[in-house]
């Protein structure tokens, strides 16, 4: 038998842990960031527009973080951004975030491509980057965090069909073609599709997040359709317009879905509408300014984070009226903020 002494096995055990802190520093360094970049930060938010509700809330999320790692003397510096809808615009503002030494961009996508060159600059330039809600194609990021958009539309989509039997004409509504949320939500519905031959899509209309040009584009959809026998919607607002249109034609509400709108809820209250809805966390950005933290002080992040959708049937709807009082009149109601679910999203992305 060899023996070895006490002071070599040190060594190699001493040995053994570089290894594997090179290797994990490596890992990181392969998404972007070396671990280099000392406290206090600067973080950007780069978002592609503020009208929707959603976005406002999402903001207020993400500015109570911010609060938080500045009074821990962690955040120095923290920019927002609003590209007003304008890819090109947005491409911009990251990379003069980028130019002006910005630790960490986090970022909500205007288009799934647009950006991917300003981004893989970023990530080249030794900066963390966060994907969240509307994501790009590019993988030269930190980490990307979303629920599952396709899931989203499909599940809705399921779940329209088989309320109205398996049969009929449906509508559908959704949001902005070329961001990735509303093209993930319309895949996932028209793959659900495929499993009912005798449903007849008579019209589809895409739309802006809001309610105003949901309903204008959905009463012309309506106006050329008599028979409508469900909508698809894959958001509140693009639900609520939908509906009001078809009311203010003087015709029946119809079954419907959408997400954790409150306008959306108080209708489907209200009116006994038969509905179904999803939601997309606001908290997702308060999410992502932890992730962006723990990485810029050497955690390891998952390359993506996948985040559970809420399931909201008739039987959820007394909850979610409840918490009316908690959301602004035109914004979303949401299942308060769970650190140990972040916690855990951030160790092992699911």
């Amino acid at each position: 038998m060899v023996k070895i002494s006490n002071r070599v096995l040190k060594i190699h055990i001493a040995a053994a842990c570089l290894m594997g802190v090179s290797a994990l520093q490596a890992h990181a360094a392969s998404r972007c960031y070396d671990g280099s970049r000392k406290p206090p930060f600067k973080i950007g938010w780069s978002n592609i527009y503020f009208g929707p509700t959603w976005m406002k809330q999402t903001g207020e999320s993400m500015q109570g973080e911010v609060d938080k790692a500045t009074a821990q003397n962690l955040v120095k510096e923290y920019q927002v951004t609003n590209a007003d809808g304008d890819a090109t615009k947005q491409a911009q503002q990251i990379q003069a975030m980028v130019d002006n030494k910005f630790d960490a961009i986090i970022v909500i996508a205007g288009s799934a491509t647009a950006l991917n060159k300003v981004i893989d600059e970023a990530c080249k330039d030794n900066v963390v980057v966060i994907n969240f809600d509307s994501l790009v194609s590019t993988d030269n990021v930190t980490s990307k965090i979303n629920t599952d958009q396709e899931a989203w539309g499909k599940s809705g989509m399921k779940w329209l069909a088989e309320a109205i039997g398996g049969k009929g004409k449906i509508a559908m509504i959704r949001g902005p073609e070329g961001v990735s949320v509303s093209e993930a939500r319309f895949a996932g519905a028209q793959s659900a599709l495929k499993d009912y031959p005798d449903i007849k899509v008579v019209g589809t209309v895409a739309t802006e997040y809001n309610l105003a040009p949901a309903q204008t584009a959905f009463t012309q959809l309506a106006f050329a359709n008599p028979q409508i026998d469900a909508v698809w919607a894959d958001m509140g607002p693009q639900a609520v317009g939908a509906m009001k249109a078809l009311k203010r034609a003087g015709r029946d509400m119809v079954p419907v879905t959408g997400d954790n709108y409150r306008p959306f809820l108080e209708l489907w209250q209200e009116n006994k509408l038969n509905a179904w809805g999803t939601g997309q966390p606001n908290w997702l950005g308060a999410l992502s300014i932890q992730a962006a933290l723990k990485a810029l002080q050497g955690g390891n992040l998952p390359e993506h984070i996948k985040v559970p959708l809420p399931s909201i049937t008739n039987s959820d709807l007394p909850g979610y009226a409840a918490r009316f009082k908690d959301a602004p009149t035109d914004g979303y109601v949401q299942v308060p903020v769970d650190q140990a679910l972040f916690d855990r999203l951030l160790a092992n992305g699911s």
